[in-house]
């Protein structure tokens, strides 16, 4: 295989490709065991957890990645999104248009924690959400090439930045400018096949307030009672449901306000994230706008872009479904394709302090993987003439 060459230099939604030669040897075959006797999915996904990338840092992950897939036969590109923050685009050969693409995020939510085997279990930060899924999903593509069953111009492989926080990295990746008949993105769905997710939308009230001496609380005007006073209106709104995706939710994440215990605060905020089940976020924004009116004017809420609910494929038999309250990357990627949503470990155990996964999981998931996507080539197959 001649040599691949990298060029560093990129900017914004251009890409660098590390590209393999028409004239490439035959693609590496993985084995089923690394030299040190553990299997190829599990020392991945090792390498992959042993990373630290929390949103924003995420350049050693995708670096890896990178490296991995070009050992392993793959043309491989980069997208630059922000400084030091790349999307990694993998193909076959020099084909980089293809009939199905296999995605998943490499950022994790905050703080870190380091990987450890327990027994049948890996524990650590990005085990279950999303890395599960980005190992599984690389070694079933490779089992797929081994076994003959895809060739070049089937399957590509994207891994993105910042689904944890903004999204920014599957937005830049529809730069890109190419299309799919199927995209099949990684996320901890229990090894189901997700019929559809809540859609969201965050914003952040403000409260504004008249700092003074503590001692004299009738000259000043407290930011934090008026904020808390806000969050008990916006707890007792009645907020719109489905039979399908269930009750709209809102959770408070994070407040702020004050700066000492004997200076009546002057200002104070909070942000939320609304799990929309039903309706528009036009109609969420409005509702929370009136009550947080109807506290107080010197309330202010800011939001930030929303989604509705979306549908997802499940037309592949031998799948369970379900439908998941968390948000995806789903409604970031541009196109006329078939969406699916599957991948190992629970959402419930993601974004903790004992963030887990099984390792059969992480194997059932491999078998999972593959026949998405090769359901999906059957089905789009042209037929031949006998």
């Amino acid at each position: 295989m001649r040599a691949a060459t990298f060029v560093a230099a990129t900017c914004a939604g251009v890409l660098c490709a590390s590209a393999i030669g028409h004239n490439q040897a035959p693609l590496h075959k993985p084995s089923s065991v690394e030299a040190n006797g553990t299997s190829p999915l599990l020392a991945l996904h090792k390498n992959l957890v042993e990373i630290t990338s929390t949103s924003g840092s995420e350049r050693n992950a995708s670096d890896f990645l990178k490296a991995y897939l070009q050992r392993h036969g793959f043309t491989v590109e980069t997208q630059d999104v922000e400084a030091n923050r790349q999307n990694v685009y993998a193909y076959l050969g020099s084909s980089r248009s293809t009939r199905v693409l296999v995605t998943s995020h490499i950022d994790t939510v905050p703080p870190y924690w380091p990987y450890e085997r327990k027994g049948d279990e890996i524990w650590g930060r990005g085990s279950v959400d999303a890395k599960g899924s980005v190992a599984s999903q690389i070694i079933a593509v490779e089992a797929l090439i081994k076994d003959d069953k895809i060739a070049e111009g089937d399957v590509g492989l994207l891994f993105v930045v910042g689904e944890e926080d903004s999204g920014i990295g599957m937005q830049t990746a529809n730069k890109l400018e190419l299309s799919w008949e199927a995209v099949i993105f990684g996320e901890p769905t229990e090894l189901k096949l997700a019929s559809g997710h809540k859609g969201g939308i965050g914003f952040t009230i403000r409260a504004k307030g008249k700092a003074g001496h503590s001692g004299y609380p009738d000259e000043g005007r407290n930011a934090i009672d008026l904020l808390v006073n806000g969050l008990a209106a916006l707890q007792q709104l009645r907020l719109p449901s489905s039979r399908e995706f269930g009750e709209t939710t809102l959770n408070v994440g994070r407040i702020e306000g004050g700066v000492a215990a004997n200076v009546i605060p002057e200002d104070a905020s909070a942000t939320a994230m609304v799990r929309i089940a039903a309706g528009t976020p036009a109609r969420i924004m409005g509702l929370i706008q009136r009550a947080v009116a109807e506290v107080s004017y010197d309330l202010s809420v800011e939001f930030k872009a929303g989604r509705s609910p979306i549908a997802i494929d499940t037309d592949i038999d031998g799948f369970e479904t379900i439908v998941v309250s968390y948000g995806t990357d789903i409604g970031n990627l541009q196109g006329d394709h078939k969406r699916y949503l599957y991948g190992p470990g629970t959402i419930l155990l993601a974004h903790s302090d004992h963030e887990h996964i099984k390792i059969k999981d992480l194997e059932d998931a491999v078998e999972g993987y593959k026949a998405l996507i090769t359901k999906n080539l059957e089905r789009s197959a042209k037929p031949t003439n006998v």
